[in-house]
Formats: C-alpha cells, sequence, structure tokens
C-alpha cells in the first residue's frame, strides 16, 4: 500500500481524540426533552390534571397524559441511533458491540422496572416496555430513515387493529394478565403498538441535529402529523362514536366483540393510529424545539439538560419516592412542582459535582465492558471467511 493511500485512509478514520469526543458529547437539546417527558410523567403519576386536552385552559395540562411517555419512547429510539453511529449506521465488529451495548442496557432497564413494579405503587412502570423496544429496534439498525419511518408507518396502521384481536383473544384464553402478553399487547403501554415510536426516533438520531434545517423539518413535519392524528381522531369520534372518546385508559376494559369505534379517536392510551400519529407528531415538535432552545439558552436550559441526562435516575428516584410517601390523594399540583423542583436541584448539584448519574453510570460501564468483552471473544475465534 502505497503512503499516499495509508495517508488518505488515516484522513478518514476520526482521530483517538475525536473519537473520544463523539463518545462523551451529549445532545442538549435531547436532554432537555427528556426532562420535560419525565417532568410530564410525574404530572400524570402525582399531578391533577384533565384526561386530555380540550378547548378550556383548565384542560391544557392534559397534555402530559400520554403524550410524555410517547415523547420518552421516541428519545429511546433516538438514543438507539447514537449508541449505534449516529448518523452513519454502524456496520462490522462495531455494530456488534452496538448491539451488544443495547441489548445490556435494555436488560438492566427491565431489572429496573421489575424492581420499581414490585414496590406496589400506582404508577405504570413504562421500563420493562422501554427494554423490550430497545430489543425491538435491533434488526432495524442498518435502516435507512426513510425504510425506518415506512416500517413506523406501516406498524401505525397496522397494529391497532391486530392488538385489539390479540388482547380479545388473551381474555378468551385467561393470559391477559400473564407478563408477556401485558407488556406486549394489553398494558398501557403496548410493545406491539409502541414499536412505531422507536423507530422515528431512531430515524430522528440518523438525522445531522445539529442541522437547522433538520430542526424546521422535525417541528414542520411534527405539526402536520399532529394537525392529521388529532384532526383524524377528532373526526372520527364524531362520525363513528356519536362524539363520545373513547376510554383513555389503555385499553382496560375491551369490548366484548369486535367494534370498529375502538379504532377511532385520539385520546391518551387509546392506541389507535390517530392517536401514535398525533402524538409522535407532537413528539417531534418537542425534540425540534428543545434542540433550538438548548443551542440558544444553554446556561438557563442546563437544569433541564441535567435532569434529561440522568432521565432514568431521576425517574426511578420519583417512583421510590411515591413508595416511601405512600399513595396520596392529590387536591392541587403541588406535589408535582416539588418533584419538578427537588428534581431540578439535585440533578444539577449532581452533574456539576459529580457528571454522570448514578444508574446512567452503571448502565454505560456495564454495557460498555459486555461490548468490549464480546469484541475480544470476535477477535479469537473470527467467523470463517467464504471459500
Amino acid at each position: 500500500m502505497s503512503t499516499a493511500v495509508r495517508r488518505d485512509q488515516a484522513r478518514q478514520l476520526p482521530s483517538a481524540q475525536q473519537k473520544r469526543r463523539l463518545r462523551s458529547d451529549r445532545v442538549a437539546g435531547l436532554d432537555v426533552a427528556r426532562a420535560l417527558a419525565v417532568f410530564g410523567m410525574f404530572g400524570a403519576h402525582v399531578g391533577v390534571v384533565a384526561d386530555d386536552v380540550g378547548s378550556s385552559p383548565s384542560t391544557w395540562l392534559g397534555v402530559v397524559n400520554g403524550r410524555s411517555s410517547i415523547l420518552f419512547a421516541v428519545l429511546a429510539g433516538v438514543s438507539v441511533a447514537l449508541l449505534s453511529g449516529r448518523t452513519v449506521p454502524a456496520g462490522g465488529d462495531e455494530l456488534v458491540r452496538a448491539r451488544m451495548r443495547i441489548l445490556v442496557r435494555a436488560a438492566w432497564v427491565f431489572a429496573i422496572g421489575g424492581v420499581l413494579e414490585a414496590l406496589g405503587t400506582d404508577i405504570d412502570i413504562i421500563l420493562g416496555v422501554y427494554a423490550v423496544l430497545f430489543v425491538l429496534a435491533l434488526p432495524f439498525l442498518r435502516c435507512s430513515p426513510r425504510q425506518l419511518l415506512v416500517a413506523a408507518g406501516v406498524l401505525a396502521v397496522v397494529t391497532p387493529p391486530v392488538d385489539l384481536v390479540l388482547a380479545q383473544l388473551a381474555e378468551a384464553t385467561g393470559s391477559y394478565d400473564t407478563p408477556f402478553v401485558w407488556l406486549a399487547v394489553t398494558g398501557p403501554y403496548p410493545a406491539l403498538i409502541w414499536w412505531a415510536f422507536i423507530l422515528v426516533g431512531l430515524a430522528v438520531g440518523r438525522s445531522d441535529l445539529a442541522s437547522a434545517r433538520a430542526r424546521a423539518t422535525l417541528v414542520a413535519t411534527g405539526a402536520g402529523l399532529a394537525v392529521l392524528g388529532y384532526g383524524g381522531g377528532w373526526v372520527t369520534t364524531q362520525w363513528f362514536a356519536g362524539g363520545t372518546p373513547v376510554d383513555g385508559d389503555g385499553f382496560s376494559e375491551r369490548p366484548d366483540a369486535w367494534d370498529p369505534v375502538w379504532l377511532t379517536g385520539a385520546v391518551p392510551h387509546s392506541g389507535t393510529t390517530f392517536e401514535i400519529v398525533g402524538s409522535v407528531g407532537f413528539a417531534l415538535i418537542v425534540i425540534g424545539v428543545c434542540l433550538v432552545v438548548a443551542e440558544l439558552l444553554p446556561r438557563v436550559s442546563y437544569p433541564l439538560a441535567s435532569v434529561g441526562a440522568m432521565a432514568l435516575t431521576v425517574y426511578t428516584g420519583q417512583v421510590v419516592a411515591v413508595w416511601l410517601i405512600g399513595t396520596l390523594d392529590y387536591d392541587d399540583n403541588g406535589a408535582w412542582a416539588t418533584y419538578i423542583l427537588v428534581s431540578l436541584v439535585v440533578a444539577t448539584a449532581w452533574r456539576v459535582l459529580l457528571g454522570r448519574g448514578p444508574l446512567e453510570r452503571l448502565l454505560t460501564w456495564n454495557s460498555t465492558l459486555a461490548a468490549g468483552r464480546a469484541n475480544r471473544c470476535a477477535a479469537r475465534d473470527p467467523a470463517p471467511s467464504a471459500s
């Protein structure tokens, strides 16, 4: 190999310093969006908010229901993209390491979710489904953004009726509340339906999030999807449900027989195509706006970014706090505001003094260690080459 060729290849490869920077850099706007998602879930846990958003200002805080957890799931897809090559999908040994890191993180998140479930609070813990979504994203790591969005669109249309049929079968066979069926189909966050969210996030993460054009596209596309989803949900509610929205309780009470009304509307946790489309639009708007705000106002947004940088720790801490305090009947949003304030103060102080959050540090260390071991095993026992 000539010196000129080696020089060209060296220029194409990132230096060790660049690799360290890519691994350590965080996208502040994504952390701000994660913080908003976590705070929104706090509101759903302990806030006094309407079931859904209406024309009256008194209902506007109802935006936290459903949409916050969906924003969290879309951001999970963005995280998967960042772990697997960012704008350029990883390949070869790097893809193997990325898959191992994602699998180990999923295992830890699932375990933490199981512990939180065992506490017996009234909170619907999202972490188990969050872990399942990580695994469901693995076959799509090499897909282009266009392919990911097409797959998400197909899932958004196909999975709601399939989920409804499977839920009815589960009811008939007595398996409705079994752990696997609950995670995949019948729970408040059915992985079958939520699969679309992580694929959308993966497509977002493959774009150049530092680009003004990409951010504008996120907001514009999100606005269009929100209008389409929530507008379509309203129209179908008027036409097919007599103006009465489907119960937004996550399919907790299924009809005894097939009824198309269960595929209409866009209320939170209804699992309809219209809710999927509208909530994805909402998530894209929030992500696009947060990317801009974090860049323009880095100091002002730093506390929010600190919460988002340790979102798993903050979410877990809030569930543990609710368990310690006990389930209360809240008359106002004082408890919600208190949880937000405490999270901002503690997360900011922790980040300034100690850096990465404790659970985030655990996941990063363990997943990196596992990926390194997998890489060494592959090096010792390489796959045979084709003859």
